[in-house]
């Protein structure tokens, strides 16, 4: 049930709120999503990547059915919608497949804890609904109209509303990688974990898969997106990070803690012993602990 006495919930703007439609639509997009499109019966959205011929990443997002028939939504909290569109549009070269930027036209809704996805879509017609990925938490996003904001408000307005920061601290606490900041172009998916959620490996081809394969074959990285805290006021990301005088890896995110701050950095597997403290420049201490594997 929805219960908005009770209710920590977070108010964003999509990145990316892509529409798709033609004929060609659902199997156009099953051939380039690294998730499998036939879950989306059973969740309501699949999350996967948007990957290239390197099995690098691009982008990352939700995908659901839209309000309209042969219609879907592609949403991201962080990679930009001109990014996923360039990257398919580069691909359609027969198909039947429209893509229109309707980021500006919708609002995005965190809310946390047991609320019953039925009863937000009716209380805001022609909303989405769906899990998200916002932490340990249980949450589900709740796409609407941007004019509907303002109902949106008065509906939650008993609730507690969490900010910015909080809403980084709860994703570097848990590991969740932001795409493209912590894993990017630079960065396959398995340094940073997300072939546990964003990838298929029994759904049939797409762009990247086969280095996708590659991997889980050999079932090794050389690098890995570890949680890190830290002493002092947090630096500015990017920053290198060095153990022993040898750069290691780079600190890509950071959330401000009551005392220090947490972190997500990428650190290479062969160099960095996890005994020991990293530092932000070569030639100072170690002021950085690395807490455990994203």
């Amino acid at each position: 049930m929805f219960s908005p006495n009770s209710t920590a919930f977070h108010i964003w703007q999509p990145a990316a709120w892509l529409r798709v439609s033609g004929e060609d639509a659902s199997n156009f997009i099953q051939g380039q999503l690294t998730n499998d499109l036939r879950n989306l019966m059973a969740r309501g959205a699949v999350y996967g990547l948007w990957l290239n011929q390197k099995g690098r990443v691009v982008a990352d997002s939700f995908v659901m059915r839209g309000n309209e028939p042969g219609v879907f939504c592609l949403g991201s909290y962080f990679s930009s919608a001109a990014v996923i569109r360039e990257r398919l549009e580069a691909y359609i070269i027969a198909d039947d497949v429209v893509i229109e930027d309707q980021s500006a036209e919708w609002r995005g809704v965190s809310v946390f804890g047991a609320v019953e996805h039925g009863a937000l879509r009716q209380a805001i017609p022609n909303s989405l609904v769906f899990s998200g990925r916002r932490g340990t938490e249980e949450s589900s996003e709740w796409i609407f109209p941007a004019a509907e904001e303002v109902k949106v408000r008065t509906l939650l307005a008993k609730g507690s509303e969490l900010n910015e920061v909080e809403m980084e601290r709860r994703r570097v606490m848990s590991g969740i990688p932001s795409v493209p900041q912590d894993i990017g172009l630079g960065e396959l998916p398995n340094e940073g974990g997300l072939e546990r959620d964003a990838i298929s490996y029994t759904k049939g081809c797409y762009l990247g898969q086969e280095v996708m394969a590659r991997l889980k074959s050999m079932g090794k990285v050389r690098r890995k997106l570890q949680r890190v805290t830290g002493s002092g006021a947090p630096p500015a990301v990017p920053v290198d990070l060095w153990q022993d005088g040898r750069k290691v890896g780079e600190l890509r995110s950071i959330a401000p803690l009551a005392e220090g701050y947490a972190g997500l950095a990428l650190l290479t597997l062969m160099h960095v012993q996890p005994a020991m403290g990293l530092s932000l420049a070569a030639d100072t201490a170690p002021t950085i602990t690395l807490t455990e594997t994203a």
